[in-house]
């Protein structure tokens, strides 16, 4: 399995535990000695690259059965250059193999806004961004950081451009995002009734609206 833009290696420490082997690839050198560093923590080891998610065929060798692209999407602005990643990575992927491609909503701003800071609406800098979501629009700029939020009806018009079978599309959060913390203040048993049901509805089209990340399962053609 491959991780692409994988970060400080959370994915990928918990998968090499479950047994896979593991290939980590993230743009940040620091973020790579840290992955190493928890997986030698925990007594495990996965092989690690340090390069940009745009030039993995070129940095990587080998072929996988599995790639995780949960990140690098979020981050680069241009569609080109989500072309290029998403290009890299399916050369990289065996011909029957599975793609997890993660994107960022255009309705997560307003979401963790709703959710930690409401005040942020009333910040000059949100104009814009609010702005784009009443037009139901995506955004590229400024945000957490550099970001990309994309409408959740234009992520399979995206992905149908590769040569993928669309196995899956979601909500990562399902329609538990803009109550996140009340129900995780909640007992066990309630937090497990409520994603029952979230994993339930969670590729129904008309609820994905209510999801900060959206989630392409793909396999290769």
């Amino acid at each position: 399995m491959l991780d692409v833009g994988g970060g400080p290696g959370r994915y990928a420490l918990y998968l090499t535990e479950k047994g896979c082997d593991v290939t980590l690839l993230d743009l940040a050198a620091g973020n790579i000695k840290f992955a190493k560093q928890k997986a030698s923590e925990h007594g495990v080891s996965f092989t690690t690259y340090v390069g940009d998610a745009r030039e993995v065929d070129a940095i990587v060798d080998g072929e996988f059965d599995h790639i995780l692209l949960m990140g690098p999407l979020y981050h680069l602005l241009e569609e080109a250059d989500r072309v290029k990643t998403i290009e890299a990575c399916l050369g990289l992927l065996k011909q029957g193999g599975t793609t997890f491609v993660s994107f960022i909503s255009s309705y997560a701003g307003v979401i963790y806004a709703m959710k930690y800071e409401p005040q942020m609406l009333i910040e000059p800098a949100m104009a814009t961004p609010v702005q784009l979501f009443v037009d139901d629009l995506p955004f590229a700029g400024d945000g957490f950081t550099k970001a990309y939020f994309v409408r959740h009806k234009d992520v399979l018009p995206f992905m149908a451009q590769f040569p993928l079978q669309k196995l899956h599309y979601f909500g990562q959060e399902s329609i538990l995002a803009p109550c996140e913390e009340n129900i995780k203040a909640q007992p066990e048993e309630v937090i497990d009734k409520w994603l029952d049901v979230a994993e339930q509805v969670c590729e129904r089209e008309d609820l994905l609206s209510y999801s900060e990340h959206l989630m392409y399962v793909g396999r290769k053609l």
